[in-house]
């Protein structure tokens, strides 16, 4: 390694994040449980890791369509039609099968248009900056998704005025709004469901505030899309009925189980976005085979069938939900398929990820920075084919993790959130 390649490193090692998390790593080589190779994937949710058959609540294909047949067929129809890339930016040329793709999403959605991008984080991190510039206003959910928080960054440094208010509170939102004084053009952008908590954001209280102030509501939805609404158009169409004053983000990716992510909104902003939007002009598009399968899980999102998955998601939130109530946990979420619970130092989340995992069940444990310091959880997610046997196996678990570790009650969380 080169001596300016050695000050460099040096230099990230600096970093107050990576010390942390070195720390961590380090403290705990056998807890940490980040960065994990999954070297088979069984029957359901059974997952290979280490030698270990573990059954996997850690996996956010939450409809269970990346084991569906038919969206396999697709995807290996896609190969055969299209190969493997689409061979040059989209500002340049795009197969059918995406022109298809964008035209089937904005019917299913609801909305006028939709544009489709490599991935929510780019969707995002090229969306806001585009739409938002010099003597605009962004205000920011404060626990608005990182991408959210990046694409502002970039708003930001181009000369938009961005603020933020605290989480989910239309009166903090009215008064971050009036605070910010005249603008161009404002935009208030928020997560429709909270990938930590699983909380569903007031969208219809935050709306009317940002109607208020004249300013457009941005939600990225990319936790609701699929598994929220009606038909699993997200919580855009389910809150407000409409896309009158809302851009909505979602995920192909997630409940799609495909790849990718997708801005909707009208025809003009997805032409004005084609002209402005960074990542998708200078981005590497959706392989063409992912574009087949996208349209593969539409088919099924629009049939009778989407309901009978659905109920089975739902079904197993609702046990699982149940269950850790009976056990007296401390939980965030609980309608949607994000069930995080409160665990809270650093130490014992990645000790009770730890336990969980040598029982046979994957959970993430989720520690500082991606939830505030000391909130530590263990993020279990819900999907369609969990069985019964499996989610008592974790409940199970659950209850022993509770003579091993230090657990707070529903009354910790209630102190947290009044904080």
């Amino acid at each position: 390694m080169s001596d300016p390649m050695r000050r460099l490193a040096d230099n990230l090692r600096r970093s107050s994040i990576v010390r942390f998390l070195d720390h961590f790593a380090r403290l705990f080589p056998d807890a940490h449980m980040k960065d994990l190779v999954v070297d088979e994937l069984g029957p359901g949710r059974l997952m290979s890791v280490g030698g270990r058959r573990v059954m996997n609540f850690g996996s956010d294909s939450f409809l269970g369509l990346d084991q569906d047949s038919r969206v396999v067929a697709a995807l290996e129809r896609g190969v055969r039609a299209w190969g493997t890339h689409n061979g040059a930016s989209r500002a340049f040329a795009s197969v059918r099968a995406n022109a298809e793709a964008e035209a089937r999403l904005a019917r299913w959605l609801g909305t006028e248009s939709a544009l489709i991008y490599p991935s929510v984080t780019l969707t995002n991190v090229g969306a806001i900056p585009a739409l938002m510039g010099r003597n605009d206003v962004l205000v920011l959910d404060a626990s608005a998704h990182n991408s959210v928080q990046e694409g502002a960054k970039i708003a930001g440094a181009n000369g938009a005025k961005v603020l933020t208010f605290a989480t989910s509170d239309p009166v903090a939102l009215d008064r971050a709004l009036r605070e910010a004084g005249p603008a161009r053009a404002a935009m208030v952008a928020v997560d429709g469901v909270f990938s930590m908590s699983g909380a569903v954001a007031p969208l219809a209280a935050l709306n009317e505030v940002a109607l208020r102030h004249g300013a457009v509501l941005y939600v990225d939805d990319a936790h609701g899309t699929g598994t929220l609404g009606s038909k699993g158009r997200g919580t855009v169409l389910e809150a407000l009925g409409n896309y009158d004053n809302a851009i909505v983000v979602g995920s192909l990716s997630k409940a799609f189980s495909c790849f990718g992510g997708f801005v909707g909104c009208s025809a003009e902003l997805k032409e004005l976005l084609k002209m402005k939007s960074s990542t998708f002009i200078f981005g590497g598009p959706v392989p063409p085979p992912y574009l087949e399968a996208i349209l593969a899980v539409l088919e099924i999102l629009d049939s009778d069938e989407y309901e009978s998955i659905h109920a089975r998601l739902a079904a197993n939130v609702r046990r699982i939900a149940a269950g850790m109530d009976r056990l007296g946990l401390a939980v965030l979420g609980g309608t949607q398929p994000i069930l995080s619970v409160l665990v809270g130092d650093e130490a014992d989340t990645l000790a009770a990820g730890r336990f969980l995992f040598d029982r046979g069940y994957y959970v993430q444990s989720v520690i500082f920075p991606a939830v505030p310091y000391h909130a530590g959880v263990l993020r279990v997610q819900a999907n369609a084919n969990h069985t019964d046997e499996a989610i008592d196996g974790l409940l199970g678990a659950l209850e022993a993790l509770g003579a091993a570790v230090p657990m707070p009650g529903p009354e910790v969380l209630a102190r947290l959130i009044a904080a």
